[in-house]
């Protein structure tokens, strides 16, 4: 026997289930403290697409329980429409099987790889198969599912399947325990957290370790699930273009109409004419010749790009504002949502929003939030292009500092939507340096850029106005004090000369013998509708006038009331405390306000 003929004998081939055993960490299992995340991150995914798609409001369960030393049990759990008994199976033990990879349209998943290779991670490291219970209807009997997947053949193998009492009218949970650490506790919470933020329609619930955290939605409206268009024929491709004319029994001008989006009979009669070929000619009758002139025409021709409308899912400027205020508590933060633009074929949009101040951390770099399709990328910040975009930016041109990325109390938010977001790798932990999504995202960020620094040149303006206001309310009743016992007469009234120096709508915190004073006087020439919040470490449950609300959180107090002052008019609140915190007030422009506290240095 020859070399050769030894060689011949040991090649096979392997299944893509094979491949991605021995290769996990390019499905984001690359360790055991990663692949707690990835598992929850791939059963999450889907239990929002397949809410969205039900057009439903997402609440999703998640719940993660030690079975052992180094071995946890992860319960996904949604209230979506549920999977048919025969394709549970396939969805959950079959790598690459799903839907919505032929579909050009905005998804989460698009591969079919994420929970099956969740399920392939559990049997390689536990051997214990994956439960799945799924009810598609309160006329529908639940099903339960034990699943594990044939290494060799990539085939569902099911250890069990039964009918089964379930109390949930129609829904999926998946149940998978694996070999993995706890130790990513807090960067799991992120993880749920920044999902929330960019799902404001959703409502998750996580218990781990015996503690409960809950994301709660923000939107009472469930999204609008969009909706699959037809490729784009400046984004085709000869090998692509070659299967879709050899399932074509089509003339050349319909098939270009009634395949690719954006081109009518005019279109599709030029292209015809640009490449010499008649628009009656049945497109299976192409020579290879006469079909690289067909997509040479088709690339070239004015085509209209894709509409972003019907197949992304934009968050909204609004939502994203009120999610990450759920979730920050910060002075300033705005959102844009870019017109949608076209890579390669490929319709996209850019989402990002700014925040500044507040509780944010004041020293590092800043806040980092990267999304693509409503998911958070948690990993490999430095490899994406998201990244190197802030990193270019000339932060200090907007009154932030920076080394190399920005620094201080700093959040920037950046959000990808596309029919297919380039990532740099099958873990999808970070977006190509596609020249077109580059400058759309250094796009919004400079024009948020400029509302920072707008922002922040009022703040130091309002500071300083702060400064002034509190020597006069401070500086002038002492003078007036000392003068009247100098000349022996009461002590007069600074109210109006207050009045005459700022002009503004005044707003006094003073604490005395264990008592919070607050006094908002009306120096301006109209009345005033304004909300006035004071957030302390002071319970003040004996508030007169009681306010409109009061909430806790984590031991600071934050209290509401609706004031409406007529010009010249005083209104006071007291309550039992020792003072510090903030007052903030809304409802009037910043410059027609000053918030003076008389404790402070």
């Amino acid at each position: 026997m020859t070399l050769a003929d030894e060689l011949a004998r040991q090649q096979r081939s392997i299944s893509v289930a094979e491949f991605f055993e021995k290769n996990k960490h390019l499905l984001g299992f690359d360790s055991p403290t990663r692949g707690i995340i990835t598992t929850i991150k791939e059963a999450v995914d889907n239990a929002l697409d397949a809410c969205e798609e039900a057009g439903v409001l997402p609440d999703i369960y998640v719940r993660v329980t030690r079975t052992g030393p180094d071995t946890f049990r992860i319960s996904v759990e949604d209230n979506g429409p549920g999977i048919v008994p025969e394709q549970v199976p396939f969805v959950f033990g079959k790598l690459l099987y799903g839907s919505r990879f032929h579909q050009i349209r905005q998804s989460r998943g698009q591969q079919g790889i994420g929970i099956s290779a969740a399920v392939l991670y559990a049997q390689l490291t536990t051997g214990i198969p994956t439960l799945v219970i799924s009810r598609t209807g309160p006329e529908e009997a639940a099903f339960r599912f034990l699943i594990q997947i044939d290494i060799q053949t990539n085939e569902p193998v099911i250890i069990r399947k039964e009918k089964i009492d379930w109390d949930r009218t129609h829904g999926t949970l998946v149940q998978v325990e694996f070999r993995s650490t706890i130790a990513a506790k807090k960067k799991l919470l992120e993880y749920l957290k920044y999902t929330s933020i960019v799902n404001p329609h959703a409502r998750i619930t996580v218990e781990m370790e015996g503690e409960t955290a809950l994301f709660e939605r923000v939107s009472d409206e469930a999204i609008a699930c969009p909706k699959t268009i037809m490729p784009h024929p400046h984004g085709i491709e000869i090998g692509q273009l070659m299967r879709m004319i050899a399932a074509s029994r089509a003339a050349c001008g319909e098939f270009l109409v009634t395949s690719f989006s954006r081109v009518g009979k005019k279109t599709a009669h030029e292209i015809c004419r640009a490449a010499g070929i008649s628009p009656d000619t049945p497109v299976s009758s192409l020579s290879p010749a006469e079909q690289k002139k067909l997509l040479s025409a088709m690339q070239n021709a004015k085509v209209p790009a894709p509409t972003t409308q019907v197949c992304l899912s934009p968050i909204g400027e609004d939502l994203i504002v009120r999610s990450l205020e759920k979730e920050f508590q910060m002075d300033f933060v705005k959102a844009r949502t870019r017109p949608g633009s076209v890579y390669s074929g490929h319709p996209f949009l850019v989402e990002a929003a700014i925040g500044y101040g507040g509780k944010l951390p004041a020293d590092g770099n800043a806040i980092i939030l990267r999304f693509a399709n409503r998911v958070p990328l948690m990993y490999q910040q430095g490899a994406c292009a998201i990244t190197g975009c802030i990193a270019g930016i000339t932060w200090k041109n907007y009154n932030v500092a920076q080394a190399g990325l920005p620094t201080g109390p700093l959040l920037i938010m950046v959000h990808v939507a596309s029919t297919n977001v380039p990532f740099t790798s099958e873990s999808k932990d970070a977006i190509a340096g596609i020249p077109e999504i580059e400058r759309e995202v250094t796009l919004v960020l400079q024009e948020l850029g400029r509302e920072l620094k707008t922002y922040l040149s009022r703040r130091d303006k309002s500071r300083l106005a702060e400064d002034r206001a509190r020597a006069v309310c401070a500086i002038i009743p002492d003078i007036a004090s000392k003068v009247a016992e100098i000349v022996e007469l009461p002590v007069p009234d600074t109210s109006l000369i207050e009045g005459r120096l700022m002009r503004r709508v005044v707003v006094k915190k003073m604490s005395r013998d264990g008592r919070v004073t607050i006094e908002v006087r009306n120096h301006m020439a109209t009345t005033n509708v304004l909300s006035l919040y004071d957030i302390s470490r002071n319970p003040a449950e004996d508030a007169r006038p009681a306010p409109s609300f009061a909430t806790e959180l984590d031991g600071e107090y934050t209290r509401m009331w609706q004031l409406e002052i007529p010009p010249g008019g005083v209104w006071t609140a007291e309550y039992s405390g020792t003072g510090g915190g903030t007052v903030q007030v809304r409802g009037i422009p910043p410059e027609n306000i000053a918030v003076v506290d008389l404790d402070a240095e």
